[in-house]
């Protein structure tokens, strides 16, 4: 792609990434790509306004270049050190010697540490103003969304927020770069769902804080680091990750995630009737196989939904690794006061049931039905599913 104007003299110069496998060297992207947007803003003084990474800092400078002599870069402004945004600030501080980098008291200390820059770097306060010449940029703190030094910036003028990984999410730019040029919202919505729950759903109080400090904010243009601008109904992505804040607090959808993993097909079989059962209360259920669907994608759901069935076998007398795995992932980001339920296959020895006990206590999860069947599930153990579902969904519907 090539530079796109967003404004009169402000321009998008940004890549898509689709050689990346692994987003923080965690989330699958190969599939949906991901956009790294940098924004230049030509000016009496002009302002670089983040970076892009290293793997494709060539093609970032060939796309500056386009537009501007590197040397003329007056201000660097990193809202954000994470090196998906930095990456290329070496390259860049050698070709623009006389640019500013801006940021945080903490990005200092950061960008040191990253990368050895102590030098040219001025210290912005939050709010602080700065005059390019026909436009000023004014400076707002946003602390651990989702790094602690993590700040925006706004052009005042224009009412463009520059919000970094805040109001962002994965998919690469689809050829264009704005909301109401996109072919596929819907597609581009639920990954910015994805994005949230694998980047930011940890950190939803100071997100929900970053949202109110920006309430009286007049925006015309949500401008995020990765994903699509947003010009012609900013008020979407905000509100769209308010919900998605709320949800660490409750009023949580009334739906069910159905995680299962198995190893001869006894839970896979067990997790099918529980499945219908549940359905059949009215519930919507999503499913998910943990055996090929990677816990990225499982965690959306985790996050939005208030009911959470977990079936797995044992593994050498432990709860299956792989639902370790999702059920420790979820700890992380935080998904806590869930309504749940376990069931698994053993064939020996098992603290299965036990781990998943101390597991929901940590996270204040309600259990309504704990249940190891031994080997191939029987009439006995799925005699008790109907009455299951019913005390299921009456918990799920009753939650805060």
């Amino acid at each position: 792609m090539q530079p796109r104007a967003i404004a009169e003299n402000i321009y998008w110069v940004g890549l898509n990434d689709r050689q990346t496998e692994l987003f923080e060297g965690l989330w699958p992207i190969k599939q949906s790509g991901v956009s790294l947007n940098s924004y230049l803003i030509l000016d009496k003084k002009n302002a670089l306004i983040d970076l892009s990474s290293d793997l494709m800092s060539e093609r970032y400078i060939h796309m500056l270049e386009q537009l501007i002599d590197l040397a003329k870069i007056d201000y660097i402004v990193l809202n954000h050190l994470e090196p998906d945004h930095t990456g290329a600030l070496l390259e860049i501080n050698r070709m623009a010697p006389n640019a500013i980098f801006l940021g945080t008291a903490k990005a200092r200390e950061i960008v040191a540490n990253f990368y050895d820059l102590k030098e040219k770097f001025r210290i912005v306060a939050d709010g602080e103003e700065i005059s390019l010449g026909s436009r000023t940029l004014k400076f707002a703190a946003i602390p651990f969304v989702h790094w602690p030094e993590t700040m925006v910036t706004y052009a005042m003028e224009d009412q463009i927020l520059f919000s970094c990984d805040a109001f962002g999410g994965y998919g690469s730019l689809p050829g264009v770069i704005f909301d109401d040029q996109c072919p596929d919202m819907p597609y581009m919505e639920k990954e910015a769902l994805r994005y949230y729950a694998n980047i930011v759903a940890a950190h939803s109080s100071h997100t929900k804080k970053a949202i109110e400090k920006l309430a009286n904010v007049p925006i015309k243009m949500i401008a995020p680091s990765h994903g699509l601008i947003w010009r012609k109904e900013p008020g979407r992505i905000l509100s769209l990750y308010n919900k998605w804040a709320d949800y660490a607090n409750g009023n949580r959808e009334k739906a069910v995630t159905l995680a299962f993993g198995s190893m001869y097909g006894n839970t896979r079989q067990y997790a099918e009737v529980v499945m219908q059962a549940v359905a059949e209360q009215g519930l919507s259920v999503e499913v998910f196989d943990i055996n090929t669907v990677h816990i990225s994608y499982i965690l959306p759901s985790m996050w939005k939904n208030q009911g959470i069935i977990l079936c797995a076998p044992t593994y050498e007398g432990s709860l299956f690794p792989i639902m370790s795995n999702v059920m420790n992932m979820a700890k992380i980001k935080k998904i806590t006061n869930r309504t749940t339920a376990y069931f698994g296959s053993y064939a020996w020895g098992s603290m299965a049931k036990k781990q998943f006990e101390t597991y929901c206590a940590e996270q204040n999860w309600t259990v309504i039905e704990n249940l190891q069947f031994f080997g191939k599930p029987k009439e006995p153990e799925f005699s008790v599913i109907p009455d299951f579902a019913k005390r299921f969904a009456e918990a799920v519907r009753n939650a805060a």
